[in-house]
Parts: structure tokens; C-alpha cells; sequence
């Protein structure tokens, strides 16, 4: 298979960490644009060519296909907040929306052969069934799911007109951290739970809020499909080498394990793995937050070349856990 180069747009964030490691470790070539919002140029292996800039930026952009000669996107940069993209809907529409189209404009006109996209279970709003499958009706009930909507349409009829082929991969909850303690979650202010958790964890918190215990679920709380971001990160590679080899075809599934956890069975598992329990506060609904989200996962196994290593609530939180403490040992030392 020809390994062409690849930009991974958001390549020093979360997610986009952790895809640049997981292509490394296949083999391909990598290069990296970043605006450093909500990253950190010290996960980007040295070696990977790293480009501060924001995607929207064309000269950047054009910048760095030709110094690279790159034939291929994993595309990660944008706001991921669902709460904030309630308040502030035109920052996700920009971010998310409008720089995706700058992004896909210039590809276009520089022949880039495929875009793998960073989606979201968020696309589907509130699903009338349980799992989630693909083709079912994707209604956002909050802007950053509406955003990633319009940007897979983007992508869906650019590639009818223009010649590449593009993938949408629509996460599910993405936790844990990388196994060999190279990157993890550093994103400030997050809101994702396993993150909050861990934090608690080690004392960065003292608290983890529960928002809402009224919901339709067995025990009042939201329900999510959690998967480990080092088994999503080898998704994006399979997805790619099946991009890579099917011209003309596109690729549009669910990144999830099938099986859903409340928030209140996740805090147990870091209460468990951590030995001490972490305080819960209790509080109201937050903004944008169906009761429910479990992926349908028989088109990721049965398409891609890829089969799960940790899908294990343990696992993840554990990775988390010692994520976390590696944040604070850096911290600690003299040069941290």
C-alpha cells in the first residue's frame, strides 16, 4: 500500500495526538498544524513536522502541502465543548463549519487524495432507537453537532464533484490515555467525565459534578459508549489505509464499542481502580446532553481491519489515572 503523507490537522490535541502516534507507528510520514488553543506542542514527537497556525489560514496551509507533498487528512482541529457550543454557536460554526471549508477548498485545489474527518455521535441528536446505526436519522440538538453535520455534507458533495475520497468517523465518548504514557488529555477546562474524574483522582479536584439523575436510564443518568482513545486512534489508520486503497469509495461509521455505561457506573470503576472514592456532587441537566448514546458497531468491524485492544472501562480509567499523575510528576520537577 503507497503510505502517502499525511497532515493531521489538531495533531497536538487530544484525539490528534494520539492518531500522529498511531501513524508513526504504521509507518506513515506526518506533518502537523496546530493553532495551540487547546494543545500542547510538547505531545508532537520530535522529528514531526509542526506548524502553529490555525487551518482557516490558506498561505499556512498551502505552506505546508508543499513542503510535504501531502496526499492525505486526518482533520481533528475544532471546538468540541457541547455546553459552550449552546452559548457561543457562531464560534463553533466558524471553527468547526466555516474552517473546515477553508480546509477542504485548499485541498481541493492542491489534490489532496483523501480526508478522513473527525465526526460525532453529537450528529445524531436525540436517536428514537438504541444502538445507533448509521443511516439513521441525524437530527443535532446542540450547534457542535449540527456543525460536524454540515461538515460531513461538505465533504459528501465535494467529493462528488472534485477527485478524493473522504471518511467520517462519528465518535462516541473518547477516554483513557496512550498505554506508553506518550500523550494523553490535557485540554483545559474539560468537561469530559473520565478526564474530570481522574483529576478528582489525584487532587486537582475536589469534586466531580453528576449533571442530571432524572433521565430515562436505569439509574437516572446519562448513558454513553465509551471508547479508548488509543483503539479510536488505530481506527483512523485502518480507516485511512482503506481510504488509501478504495478510490472513488467513501467511508461514513460509528467509532464505538457497542456497550453503554452510565455516569454513575463510571464513577465506580474509578473509585475501584483508584482505591479511594472520588466526591460527587450532584446537579441539574446540562445544556445539549441526550439521555442516551450507544454505537451500532458492525460496519467498523466488518469494513476495517481493525478489532478493539482495550475495551475495558478498567483499562480506560486506569490510563486516565496514570495520565494524570504523569501530569503531576511534570509538574513537580524542576523543569516541569
Amino acid at each position: 500500500m503507497n503510505k502517502v503523507p499525511v497532515l493531521v490537522t489538531g495533531g497536538a490535541g487530544y484525539i490528534g495526538s494520539h492518531a500522529v502516534l498511531a501513524l508513526l507507528d504504521a509507518g506513515w510520514v506526518v506533518a502537523v498544524i496546530d493553532d495551540l488553543s487547546n494543545g500542547t506542542r510538547d505531545v508532537v514527537p520530535p522529528g514531526v513536522g509542526f506548524y502553529e497556525g490555525n487551518i482557516a489560514a490558506r498561505a499556512l496551509v498551502e505552506r505546508v502541502f508543499d513542503e510535504h507533498g501531502i496526499r492525505a487528512i486526518m482533520h481533528f482541529a475544532g471546538s468540541i465543548v457541547v455546553p459552550e457550543s449552546v452559548e457561543k454557536p457562531l464560534k463553533y460554526y466558524s471553527n468547526n463549519t466555516l474552517a473546515s471549508h477553508a480546509l477542504i477548498s485548499a485541498a481541493v485545489d492542491a489534490g489532496v487524495k483523501h480526508i478522513l474527518f473527525s465526526s460525532t455521535a453529537a450528529t445524531y441528536g436525540v436517536p428514537a432507537r438504541m444502538p445507533i446505526e448509521e443511516d439513521d436519522p441525524k437530527v443535532p440538538i446542540n450547534p457542535y453537532g449540527a456543525s460536524k453535520l454540515m461538515t460531513e455534507r461538505m465533504l459528501a458533495d465535494a467529493s462528488a464533484a472534485y477527485p478524493f475520497n473522504f471518511g467520517a468517523l462519528r465518535y462516541f465518548n473518547v477516554a483513557g490515555a496512550d498505554p506508553q504514557g506518550r500523550t494523553g488529555q490535557i485540554g483545559r477546562g474539560s468537561t469530559h467525565l473520565i478526564k474530570i474524574a481522574a483529576e478528582a483522582a489525584v487532587g486537582k479536584r475536589d469534586h466531580v459534578a453528576v449533571f442530571g439523575t432524572d433521565y430515562p436510564t436505569p439509574d437516572g443518568t446519562c448513558v454513553r459508549d465509551y471508547v479508548h482513545v488509543s483503539d479510536l486512534a488505530d481506527a483512523h489508520v485502518a480507516a485511512l489505509e482503506w481510504l488509501v486503497e478504495h478510490p472513488g469509495e467513501n467511508l461514513v461509521m460509528n467509532c464505538g464499542y457497542g456497550q453503554g455505561l452510565s455516569v454513575l457506573e463510571v464513577l465506580d470503576a474509578v473509585d475501584r481502580i483508584n482505591g479511594v472514592p472520588v466526591r460527587r456532587v450532584m446537579a441539574g441537566r446540562r445544556a445539549g446532553d441526550p439521555p442516551e448514546l450507544v454505537a451500532a458497531n458492525s460496519r467498523l468491524l466488518a469494513t476495517l481491519d481493525w478489532r478493539p485492544k482495550h475495551a475495558d472501562i478498567d483499562r480506560i480509567v486506569g490510563d486516565a489515572l496514570q495520565w494524570e499523575r504523569t501530569l503531576l510528576d511534570r509538574a513537580s520537577s524542576p523543569t516541569g
